[in-house]
């Protein structure tokens, strides 16, 4: 997952407003979201090289989505597959501020990344390169590959779409989101970030929704949870920047 744009409360019917993209090399196998048959209780697309996820919900409400870190001078390899994060705080019920502490002490098992979970009544954020826990406020809010709200052009041109739509809108439609996710217009040259990997990869990369011969949006998706705790799941599926498939879901949440 690389752009993660959501809005927490601060709207008159829904608690969790999510819209992000995970973008991914096209031949990395994946399994389209659907209720896991091994974790019934989980819904998730799902990365079939190391059997994780990124991004998923649970029948309970527990929700949580992973972006990497990027930095070319650090490690990708020797390290636990980031997607098991998303796996064990979704198939666990320790609290979320807790799942993240224990995370804390074991940051250096793992490239670099950033996780966002919780539910729709508390979500928190963390960043296992700079050690730190957010807990989230209400608002809009944008999440990338460097950290909360960093202002890299895609994460403040998908934030303030979000923020522009939720605020002007009661009712809340995925395919108002997709239209944000899908936007594919690159940065000028002089509002990339340089974040070490070069500026002919800095333009393919500063897009919401990326297209190339080997790499891409492999998938957006759209997921409400709203005041009734309703969950609507709704994930599109792409390759090349071609729409392949839809899957959408929708459920009551199991509360106590």
């Amino acid at each position: 997952m690389c752009l993660i744009n959501f809005h927490f409360h601060d709207h008159p019917n829904y608690k969790l407003i999510i819209a992000a993209n995970r973008d991914e090399a096209y031949k990395r196998p994946t399994a389209n979201a659907t209720f896991w048959e091994d974790e019934p209780n989980i819904l998730a697309g799902r990365d079939l090289l190391q059997m994780g996820t990124w991004l998923g919900v649970t029948k309970g409400g527990r929700f949580a989505a992973l972006t990497n870190y990027r930095d070319p001078n650090l490690p990708e390899t020797g390290k636990t597959s980031r997607g098991e994060i998303v796996r064990s705080f979704l198939t666990g019920n320790t609290p979320p501020k807790h799942f993240l502490k224990e995370l804390a002490r074991n940051r250096k098992d793992y490239a670099g990344f950033n996780i966002l979970l919780g539910n729709a009544d508390e979500l928190y954020h963390y960043n296992n390169i700079l050690d730190t826990i957010t807990e989230i406020t209400p608002g809009t809010h944008g999440l990338s590959n460097h950290t909360l709200n960093t202002p890299w052009p895609k994460v403040v041109k998908g934030r303030n779409m979000l923020h522009t739509y939720v605020k002007e809108h009661p009712k809340i439609e995925p395919e108002k989101l997709f239209t944000i996710t899908s936007n594919a217009e690159q940065a000028p040259d002089e509002a990339l970030p340089d974040t070490g990997v070069g500026i002919d990869l800095e333009r393919l990369l500063s897009p919401l929704f990326i297209t190339s011969e080997e790499y891409g949006t492999r998938s957006s998706t759209v997921v409400l949870i709203d005041k009734h705790n309703r969950v609507t799941f709704v994930e599109r599926n792409y390759h090349n920047g071609e729409f392949k498939q839809e899957n959408a879901f929708e459920f009551m949440l199991d509360t106590v």
